[in-house]
């Protein structure tokens, strides 16, 4: 493991930590009123205070349990359907997996953006409903990559003797080919996470997060509709979050990237 790695690595493990343990180590109540509106840096807020004189350290913390957690959930459902769609399309190669290939295939060329704007406005601000929707959007990546790594090891001696002993689809599936392929959907995960994150706060920047919780995306969007950058306190409201969400983005990558590479020098 190289130093970049171990860097990202590392970077991981304390966002992680950071949102296990945020809520426990935020000075104030995240929703509290603590002081005047519009307070700068000081021994007691040491990120100032937002609009409404709440503590921006306390949001902050607060925010990476929530912005993290949207992430890995859409990432999880979007790796589950993935999962399931490169399993069968991998081992069925007739008719059905060629039309589950281009199924994905019609997702991957959607605008998901301009898509997933106007399906989560019509539904309404709600982190759940962003974490469905970009889970219904994201799973199509991983079910190529899931359909490849199926594809190298269906024709291998343990899978052809589990056919001939009369083993099931289902059986082959689940006992044979998903173990093999975990190291592979794993590395999704991580990369799917990164892409997560990131979209949950652009969403939530554009005022489609639920309005109710605490995210990093969420704070970008109260800082810029409340004049955080017209009277200057913008370096501490919003500066934070976004080096954070950039943090979390880079290190999710650089981490699936890692482990991706890894996946595919595991020999089949």
């Amino acid at each position: 493991m190289h130093k970049g790695s171990l860097g990202a690595w590392l970077a991981l493990g304390l966002l992680l930590a950071l949102a296990l343990l945020g809520p426990w180590l935020a000075p104030y109540d995240p929703k509290q009123v603590v002081s005047r509106p519009f307070q700068p840096p000081s021994a007691q807020h040491w990120l100032g205070t937002n609009d409404l004189g709440q503590d921006i350290l306390s949001e902050l913390l607060a925010g990476a349990r929530v912005s993290l957690a949207v992430g890995f959930s859409a990432a999880f459902t979007a790796l589950v359907l993935g999962l399931l769609v490169g399993l069968i399309a991998g081992y069925n190669t007739g008719w059905l997996g060629a039309a589950l290939m281009r199924l994905a295939d019609l997702i991957l060329v959607l605008p998901f953006l301009p898509l997933i704007i106007v399906v989560a406005a019509y539904l309404g601000p709600s982190l759940w409903n962003l974490v469905l929707l970009i889970g219904l959007l994201f799973w199509a990546r991983p079910a190529r990559v899931i359909r490849a790594a199926v594809l190298g090891v269906r024709g291998m001696a343990f899978v052809e003797a589990a056919v001939a002993m009369g083993g099931s689809s289902a059986h082959i599936l689940r006992y044979h080919l998903l173990p093999a392929v975990l190291p592979v959907a794993f590395s999704q995960l991580i990369l799917l996470a990164s892409n997560a994150i990131l979209l949950e706060a652009s969403l939530s920047f554009l005022g489609l997060g639920d309005p109710t919780q605490k995210s990093w995306g969420s704070m970008l969007f109260y800082a810029q509709v409340r004049g955080a950058f017209l009277n200057g306190s913008w370096p501490w409201w919003a500066l934070p979050p976004g080096l954070l969400i950039t943090l979390s983005v880079l290190a999710l990558a650089a981490v699936g990237r890692e482990l991706e590479r890894r996946a595919a020098a595991i020999p089949s």
